[in-house]
């Protein structure tokens, strides 16, 4: 095998292909990224941990044909160090070399012919915008748990009907759901898919700047698996198994109170106040006619406060919460104000987005926090 390629171009594939790595990999050859030249001038690269596949394809000046697996974390490091020229690429023996202007490394091979079958990517279901889905896959893994011993959770639930797109994630304390509209390949189609947040969040940040995204899931054929696909790159994941909670009751149908803030402002406060929260003590806000206060710290403990502007609809309320999760949530939202729906002190309040004062609430995406219970 022998190949010259664009530095720039290798270093941005293997980077991408490297960062779905196992850390601690169960065989050793799954560290490794597998390098296919082409005689037509295309190179695949490929890495797969059994669960997540990555390949993508790269022109290069194919001399000679060929496949090899060498370590991917090793290779990424390489090729981002390397000055910027044009790049040669050739095995001999066991060995690979890598050549760049002055510099030279070698690198060992794997056995190839251990490396496993690469899943294939499913048929198309339908095609995102891929800056939607940039957006509304961050709006929604921000609540999606990071907690291994809870699998479920760390999944974001997709549902698919026709045009509509709905993804779902909750930790427990908070709930967001988001709805877009897509391309389906079939508009009757319904599905319902269970998918990684850190795989979803990473398709969604390295495929949407390519235009449109094709996405594909197989569900119910003995491997449940989706894929997705833009810009020469692609990327499946097996499902995670299991029955998601039913979280979309936890929404309210009516709420008689609600507050408008702008929400860059309150964003803003928040920081500042929550400067003076120790470790996992809430920020209360309190809201009467006309404004919001924000305060944290409370007896010898350092304290802070903060009041703004806010229009509230119904009767005062106060409501205390984590300042990282009131930030996530208010970090999420694109509009330049916040409505705050209640219905009760204790129970969740829902986030919504305005793009004005005195407008409707958009419902496309909604944010569900669970206050925490402060002594009056």
């Amino acid at each position: 095998m022998k190949f010259r390629v664009e530095r720039d171009v290798l270093a941005e594939a293997v980077t991408w292909i490297a960062r779905s790595l196992p850390t601690r990999p169960p065989v050793p050859v799954l560290a490794g990224v597998r390098i296919e030249a082409e005689a037509d001038g295309t190179l695949r690269l490929a890495s797969f941990d059994y669960e997540v596949s990555a390949r993508s394809e790269i022109p290069a000046d194919v001399s000679e044909p060929g496949t090899v697996l060498v370590s991917g974390r090793l290779l990424a490091e390489i090729s981002r160090a390397l000055p910027n020229k044009p790049v040669d690429v050739q095995l001999d023996g066991t060995k690979v070399s890598v050549t760049c202007g002055a510099s030279r490394f070698t690198l060992l091979t794997m056995p190839v012919e251990d490396y496993p079958q690469l899943p294939a990517m499913p048929a198309l279901t339908g095609t995102v915008d891929g800056d939607e889905m940039t957006r509304a896959v961050a709006q929604v893994t921000v609540a999606a748990s990071r907690d291994d011993t809870l699998p479920l959770l760390t999944g974001v639930r997709v549902e698919i009907e026709g045009e509509k797109v709905t993804l779902l994630a909750t930790d427990r304390y908070r709930l967001a759901l988001r709805e877009l509209t897509w391309h389906p390949s079939d508009p009757g189609v319904s599905e319902v898919a269970l998918v990684r947040a850190r795989t979803l969040s990473d398709a969604a940040k390295s495929l949407g700047a390519s235009g449109s995204v094709n996405v594909g899931l197989a569900t119910g054929q003995g491997v449940d698996l989706i894929g997705f696909e833009a810009g020469g790159r692609h990327t499946t994941s097996l499902l995670v198994d299991g029955d998601y909670p039913a979280v979309r009751r936890l929404f309210p149908d009516e709420s008689p109170i609600h507050a408008v803030v702008n929400t860059q402002l309150l964003a803003d406060a928040a920081k500042r106040v929550a400067l003076v929260a120790e470790r996992n003590t809430p920020i209360r806000l309190t809201f009467t006619d006309g404004q919001v206060v924000l305060d944290a710290g409370q007896g010898d403990d350092a304290q802070a406060s903060e009041a703004l502007e806010a229009t509230l609809v119904g009767e005062d309320i106060a409501v205390a919460f984590n300042p990282q999760f009131l930030l996530d949530g208010l970090g999420a939202l694109t509009t330049s104000f916040v409505r705050l729906s209640f219905t009760h002190p204790n129970k969740p309040v829902e986030f919504t987005g305005q793009e004005s004062l005195e407008g409707d609430d958009l419902k496309e995406y909604r944010y569900l926090l669970v206050p925490i219970r402060f002594a009056s």
